[in-house]
């Protein structure tokens, strides 16, 4: 009787342990080290606004910073010119050192020349059969800020001004320029109103065309006709300023949309802004360079996740751990007070088969103003499955 008792509690215990052996192996969470927020470290500073006007600032990659809080639409005036360059970029694209097509210069564009002489607005010469590349017909646009260039470009490009104002309102729309409409390509029209915030994100996209930032950035072209002209950007190369474009001559006042390469904790970074309505172009000058060298004390670039970091552990129920870690190293632009936001993202692992060191096993993902990263993460060591003891003897899945 107790042999057969002690071999069914034999065949009970060797089944138990197949059992036990045989069990799926458990899937294995990592566990995050990180906060899921983190204020940036300081105190916003008081930006130098206009005391007249409005303006708004932003900064390479993070993005919008700040407004003087009473931004409205208002004549654009030329900087206008800016949306016309960027369609006409985008439909004909060029590569630096590239002239591009050849624009021949008709009755219609002498006319127009000769209109807008008259009405006392801002021209570049131009005569019949002239032949203009489209570099230079940007040029002339951008540089002088030639109000009939912007009309024989509109024309060349799409037909008419008309279609051509219908193209710089669609890609308005999809800019997302709640706040801008446009009426003629230069900007001569009153009706062509925009906000210091909208320009600023149309400056940013036209600055991401590299022919339209070398434009910007030139203080003197040679037009066939019109000879040399100059830059009406008088600060251009100033405090770091290179480009983008001015528009004055309306009872509204000035504007200055502009870009500056500054250095922040050793790294260059361009910071944009667009003040409107001032009194002059030369107090809308004075206004950007305040609010250049205000931003760029303001600023600060910080690593955030460093090489090799720590970011969450795997840990097993047998007792082995491996950690996390970023094979890269994070550094953000930061303004004092904005919020980072991260979240892990990860996949439990069920270790059938060793996971060699420096698998990609999840990121991190995060969000800082305009900011938006993966950050991926790696094991740090290798992760084995259990041992055989191990699964015969575990009490629990």
């Amino acid at each position: 009787m107790r042999l057969r008792v002690g071999i069914f509690l034999l065949l009970v215990v060797a089944g138990l342990a197949a059992f036990n052996y045989l069990r799926p192996i458990p899937a294995v969470a990592a566990t995050g080290s990180i906060p899921a927020t983190e204020t940036i470290p300081g105190t916003p500073p008081t930006l130098p606004w206009p005391n007249k006007g409005s303006a708004s600032v932003s900064v390479q990659s993070l993005g919008f910073i700040a407004t003087s809080g009473n931004e409205q639409a208002v004549p654009a005036a030329s900087v206008t010119k800016v949306m016309t360059a960027l369609i006409v970029l985008e439909d004909k694209p060029l590569q630096k050192g590239q002239p591009g097509p050849v624009i021949t210069l008709t009755d219609a564009d002498v006319q127009a020349y000769q209109t807008d002489f008259a009405n006392h607005e801002s021209v570049v010469e131009v005569r019949v059969g002239e032949q203009l590349t489209e570099l230079q017909a940007l040029e002339g646009l951008l540089i002088p800020s030639a109000n009939n260039l912007a009309e024989t470009l509109g024309r060349w490009d799409a037909g008419s001004i008309d279609a051509f104002v219908a193209k710089m309102n669609k890609r308005a729309a999809d800019l997302n320029l709640a706040h801008t409409k446009f009426a003629d390509t230069s900007g001569a029209n009153p009706g062509s109103i925009s906000t210091p915030g909208d320009l600023v994100l149309l400056g940013i996209t036209a600055m991401k065309q590299e022919v339209f930032a070398q434009v910007v950035g030139m203080g003197q072209v040679q037009l066939p006709v019109a000879g040399i002209v100059y830059n009406v950007d008088a600060v251009l190369g100033q405090a770091g300023i290179i480009g983008i474009k001015t528009g004055s001559g309306l009872n509204t006042g000035a504007n200055f949309l502009f870009a500056a390469n500054v250095t922040v904790d050793g790294h260059p970074i361009t910071v944009y802004g667009c003040v409107m309505g001032q009194l002059t172009l030369t107090t809308a000058f004075a206004s950007a360079q305040s609010l250049v060298a205000s931003m760029s004390t303001a600023l600060h670039v910080r690593r955030e996740i460093t090489h090799n970091q720590t970011i969450a552990t795997y840990t097993t129920p047998w007792g082995t751990q491996s950690d996390l870690v970023s094979p890269v190293d994070v550094d953000l632009v930061e303004w004092p007070g904005m919020v980072l936001r991260q979240r892990l993202v990860t996949n439990p692992i069920t270790l059938d088969q060793p996971l060699p060191a420096s698998t990609r096993e999840g990121f991190v993902h995060m969000v800082l103003g305009d900011y938006n990263l993966d950050v991926p993460l790696v094991t740090a060591d290798p992760l084995y499955p259990p041992g055989r003891l191990w699964r015969l003897t575990r009490l629990s899945l």
